[in-house]
């Protein structure tokens, strides 16, 4: 501003300086053409002044509450502090850039190509080829080389659907059209969120079994572009890059310039051995500087081991080239260091990649005292792990020589699969007490508290080890499913329920108590993934069983007709539902006792289906009934009693009486906002309630201001397409046109 006004005067003296002069008949040249200078000088000055004073006065207020150095000043009277941030707007999660790539321009360069080139989008591309040939090296390095033309990058782990629907969760969460307890199918809000971005987006689904292993989780529409890397060939020619082994010559620059070594003759020969395929040529460089062994030498301990294998009867391939280099490290490890090739063997039977080995390694003596059953191999190689933190490093360390292990990070390390399966096919190597001993130690780490949103991290760090070690048959597995269930994950804990129930109809037969079990929690996460007609369907067939093999008393088969009710509700027959928990009650009163939690549950359903039946005052009165006694029982803030507060004030309104349903809303608020915190969808449904009855009660005006404070935070927290965001914006715009 300084310089605007400093640039003004100027201007000003100028022009009028030139403006005031008197013409002079004896005035020379020289100041004639001063003068008009001057004059133009003057001109000049006062315009570009002119418009600096304008942008000036144009450009925003600095925010009243902002510190001038940009930092921020507390709150002070009744100023309100800025919105919370929203979700950043380019999400990110790709590999570390590979520090070694040969051979691959022309490949990345062709693939460029396509992407850049596709008149349809989103447009796939599957990179597939022998494992071990570079698939995932290749997509990351494209990933990092054309970073700046995307504004979301995404790689999934795309090996098991299970794992890929989980980590479609954390996608949807990071894009905030997910929260904690959602409902929702996370693949299809992900989808949603990407057909809805103008801006060019990248998914890289890696490690994926064939293109029929994805055909649920690739999205429909949106203007982005997707990678998928996969050892099946079964591409359409224009949607498949076919990756071969490196050339020779790519190969030997590559090997020379990872072992430090400058023998390009013999290193030539090594790559022909090893067949030039990108992980062995890493392993072979990594063992030749780990060790110091000379080139030559290695090429002969390499023909050495490839003879004894072709002496099998197996061809020459890749398992074969690279177990041939393994096997030399793991001959070394097992003189060397005993506890690395026990912590081997441990890492290959979880998820290759973010192993948290030290949570693992610090549940061990847990796990041989919860694991009396445990076989005494795997009690063995549990008492050979690293106990104490310097021999856990030492082991580690032994690992990382060879490059068996990634670089540890925050107690992550990861292990490439084809390493997995080498460690478990080695001569003398016992899988079974491998994955037995695994399975101990994820049993031993996990929280046992599923319901527990404070140990949710937890378990989340956990999933992708727990599903690939622990059987589907063990608890831990169960406990998973309910995790996943409880965290509103219903699509992943719907798979794993249908996996628990195959396992157990197959070992134990269909009617075995734990198959009906399964089959009870199954029929639950289908109807929570929206699915409420075939879970009601589901339950209908299961209950008769139940009645037949374990009574019609057993608190298993009262538990069936309880969620069968309910699902019958939710599939559209308000009624019915009505009528069975009716019919329920005394049986629950009777087996139980008035004061049971199963009877208590069994009063909440039969009040809420009373109201939808359309008698909102007799459910109004049922839950007036009920809450002294869930609170007395269950505990004054318990989620059970918020909940029957909830459905009092709700069904209280419905009745039509809104100034109570307004005030008992009002009470109820801060409570759940304080129990569950402001985010959670009970919060918000609480808030969207109170600004609903505050309306009905003739406060139009009141209600417009709580709504607009309402969509605020489900625009951050769910996004701005969810539907209960629609239903708040649906409502403001309601209440605003009352209000005018």
């Amino acid at each position: 501003m300084v310089v605007s006004l400093a640039l003004l005067a100027v201007g000003i003296v100028a022009f009028f300086t030139h403006s005031h002069q008197e013409p002079s008949v004896v005035e020379d040249v020289l100041d004639k053409r001063a003068s008009v200078v001057s004059m133009f000088v003057g001109i000049a000055g006062l315009l570009v002044a002119s418009v600096a004073l304008w942008a000036q006065l144009r450009s925003p207020p600095p925010h009243p509450y902002s510190a001038p150095n940009g930092g921020s000043v507390d709150q002070i009277a009744c100023a309100q502090p800025p919105p919370p941030p929203r979700v950043s707007s380019r999400p990110m999660r790709l590999a570390p850039r590979p520090p070694l790539l040969a051979g691959r321009d022309a490949i990345l360069a062709d693939l460029h190509w396509r992407l850049a080139t596709a008149e349809t989008l989103p447009y796939t591309v599957g990179v597939h080829g022998l494992g071990g040939v570079g698939k995932t090296s290749l997509v990351v390095e494209y990933g990092h080389r054309h970073l700046d033309e995307y504004q979301l990058v995404w790689q999934f782990p795309s090996e098991d659907p299970t794992t890929l629907s989980a980590a479609f969760a954390d996608l949807a969460a990071l894009l905030g059209v997910r929260q904690m307890a959602d409902t929702a199918d996370p693949v299809h809000q992900v989808h949603a969120a990407l057909a809805s971005r103008s801006d060019r987006w990248l998914l890289i689904f890696d490690n994926a079994p064939d293109a029929d292993a994805l055909r649920d989780f690739l999205p429909p529409a949106g203007a982005g572009h997707v990678l998928v890397t996969t050892r099946s060939g079964s591409w359409p020619h224009h949607y498949g890059v076919e990756l071969p082994a490196l050339d020779s010559e790519s190969a030997t620059t590559f090997l020379q310039q990872r072992s430090g070594q400058n023998d390009a003759i013999t290193a030539s020969r090594v790559v022909a051995e090893l067949g030039a395929l990108p992980l062995a040529l890493e392993q072979a460089g990594a063992y030749l500087l780990g060790t110091g062994t000379g080139m030559s030498t290695y090429l002969d301990l390499l023909r050495q081991h490839r003879a004894a294998l072709l002496a099998a009867g197996k061809p020459w391939g890749y398992d074969e080239r690279v177990t041939s280099t393994w096997q030399l490290a793991f001959d070394q490890l097992a003189e060397t260091s005993p506890q690395a090739i026990a912590l081997l063997q441990l890492l290959a039977c979880y998820a290759p990649e973010s192993i948290p080995y030290h949570l693992l390694l610090a549940a061990r003596d847990n796990a041989l005292t919860e694991q009396p059953d445990s076989s005494r191999n795997a009690s063995a190689l549990l008492n050979l792990l690293p106990g104490d933190a310097l021999a856990v490093n030492a082991a580690v360390t032994a690992l990382r020589r060879y490059s068996l292990v990634s670089r540890p990070r925050d107690g992550l390390l990861s292990i490439h699969r084809l390493v997995q399966a080498t460690t478990l096919n080695r001569p003398n190597a016992s899988v079974h007490a491998a994955r037995s001993a695994a399975a101990a130690l994820i049993q031993a780490a996990l929280p046992h508290a599923p319901n527990s949103p404070e140990v949710w991290p937890r378990y989340g760090q956990l999933l992708p080890h727990a599903l690939a070690a622990l059987p589907p048959g063990s608890a831990a597995f169960a406990e998973i499913a309910q995790y996943l269930g409880a965290n509103g994950d219903y699509r992943t804990a719907q798979i794993l329920c249908r996996l628990i129930w195959h396992h157990c109809t197959s070992t134990l037969g269909p009617e075995h108590p734990d198959s009906l079990a399964a089959r009870h929690d199954l029929a639950r996460w289908v109807g929570e993934a929206g699915n409420p007609a075939t879970a009601r369907d589901l339950l209908a067939a299961l209950l008769p069983i139940r009645e037949r093999i374990l009574g019609a008393d057993h608190p298993d088969t009262l538990a069936t007709r309880h969620s069968f009710a309910d699902w019958t509700g939710e599939a559209g027959d308000a009624v019915a539902a009505r009528d069975q928990f009716a019919r329920l009650l005394p049986i629950r009163e009777r087996v139980g006792g008035a004061e049971h939690p199963d009877t208590l549950a069994t009063r909440h359903n039969l009040a809420r289906w009373t109201g939808h039946a359309g008698d909102p005052a007799a459910a109004r009165d049922q839950y007036a009934a009920l809450l002294p006694i869930i609170e007395r029982v269950l505990g004054a803030e318990t989620s059970d009693t918020l909940c029957t507060q909830y459905d009092l004030a709700l069904w209280t309104g419905e009745a039509g009486d809104a100034v109570a349903a307004r005030d008992q809303f009002t009470l109820l608020l801060p409570v759940v906002r304080r129990v569950l915190g402001a985010e959670h969808p009970s919060t918000l449904w609480t808030q969207h309630n109170l600004a609903r009855w505050t309306g009905e009660v003739g406060d139009a005006p009141a209600a417009c201001n709580q709504f607009s404070d309402l969509i605020s935070v489900q625009e951050r927290v769910m996004g701005a397409d969810h539907p209960d965001t629609q239903s708040t914006r649906h409502n403001l715009a309601y209440w605003t046109a009352r209000a005018r």
